[in-house]
């Protein structure tokens, strides 16, 4: 039997809990880590309706993508609704684990979802992360230098853009000198030694930089390892919130509405004054993407799709860029799909399923 844990384990070695947003709340919200799953029902939020679904499938974990506890409980005795789905995901002994922001904020993740749908080419994170990389240079001896450098490959760094196994190295001159009781590799205790080395220079996400450092260690001859990390200013193009990409053949405004109407299903679009221009180049932010809009006039969209936008956020678009919100739900509904994927592909044995209940409580008239 798969306990909670592995499955937790493998969602956030894709979408590290790190990455989300200080206000979230992403992770195990009801469940014991160690528990041995049954099966998996995937919804984008939880309700009762969801748990009576899984308890009736017999199945012990929902996969969201909203939490369930976003600002806190202090009690859990059923007055507020998250309270109530608290207690009776107890009561049926369902765990609950939700992967809200972090999955928002990685290539692959919620944003892509929602491009793939509209059939987006050329993708790009819209706003890119920061303070996300890490260098990493260690010193080690010549004939040792591949075996190193692999490790450290294979463990997750040397990552740039479209480029993998990125790394630059110098040839030099190391020296030390071991003292009683060491045990080095090359040279004599007491005795000044020097070595030919060569400096390995290699980038990493921060939030593998630990397992590189890992692999780097393990793989090096010496007893003490020289090594250094550098905090790196640059854009990490992995991360980042929001997604832009391009139509393969640009369409009339209208009719790329029509378009979009019937691939996300939604009741209404409401959007800012038309331009009378061909759209081409879509950024789009699932939920709520407000805070984008400058970002997205700024890569030259056409168009921004959203949801939760208002009144006065839609003079923001300045007769640059049409804004359009379809909606909170309808922008994020094919990240079910998403973890649906992500499971299979991982565990295709396992029992996994999407939610039949409806939980957009949005409804048009």
């Amino acid at each position: 039997m798969m306990q909670i844990k592995e499955i937790t384990g493998y969602l956030e070695s894709l979408a590290p809990l790190t990455f989300q947003e200080s206000y979230d709340n992403s992770g195990l919200q009801v469940g014991d880590p160690g528990m041995e799953i049954t099966g998996i029902l995937i919804a984008l939020d939880v309700t009762e309706g969801v748990l009576h679904e899984a308890d009736d499938l017999g199945f012990n974990l929902i996969i969201s993508h909203h939490p369930v506890i976003f600002g806190g409980l202090n009690s859990v005795t059923g007055k507020s609704l998250a309270e109530k789905i608290v207690r009776l995901a107890i009561k049926k002994e369902i765990a609950i684990y939700s992967g809200h922001t972090n999955f928002d904020a990685i290539a692959g993740g919620v944003n892509s979802a929602l491009a793939n749908r509209l059939g987006l080419v050329n993708q790009q994170i819209l706003d890119p992360m920061r303070d996300q990389l890490k260098k990493i240079v260690v010193f080690v001896p010549h004939q040792q230098r591949d075996l190193v450098r692999q490790a450290m490959f294979d463990a997750g760094a040397g990552h740039i853009g479209a480029y993998d196994r990125c790394s630059f190295n110098l040839e030099g001159t190391g020296t030390f000198r071991g003292s009683e009781g060491s045990d080095p590799y090359v040279g004599t205790p007491g005795t000044m030694h020097q070595e030919p080395e060569t400096r390995i220079e290699t980038i990493v996400p921060a939030h593998l930089a630990g397992r590189v450092v890992d692999a780097m260690i393990r793989a090096h001859p010496y007893e003490e390892v020289a090594y250094d990390i550098y905090s790196l200013d640059n854009r990490y193009d992995r991360g980042g919130m929001g997604m832009a990409g391009e139509l393969e053949v640009s369409l009339d405004e209208e009719v790329f509405m029509g378009f979009l109407k019937d691939r996300l299903g939604t009741g209404v679009i409401r959007h800012s004054a038309l331009l009378g221009k061909p759209v081409k180049k879509i950024a789009l932010c699932g939920g709520t993407g407000s805070f984008l809009i400058s970002r997205a006039k700024a890569v030259g969209a056409d168009v921004f799709i959203t949801g939760d936008l208002k009144y006065h956020q839609f003079f923001e678009a300045d007769g640059r860029i049409v804004l359009m919100d379809v909606g909170h739900f309808e922008s994020e509904q094919f990240t079910r799909d998403l973890f649906y994927d992500l499971l299979m592909k991982k565990f295709p044995k396992f029992a996994v399923r999407l939610s039949e209940t409806d939980t957009n409580p949005i409804k048009y008239f």
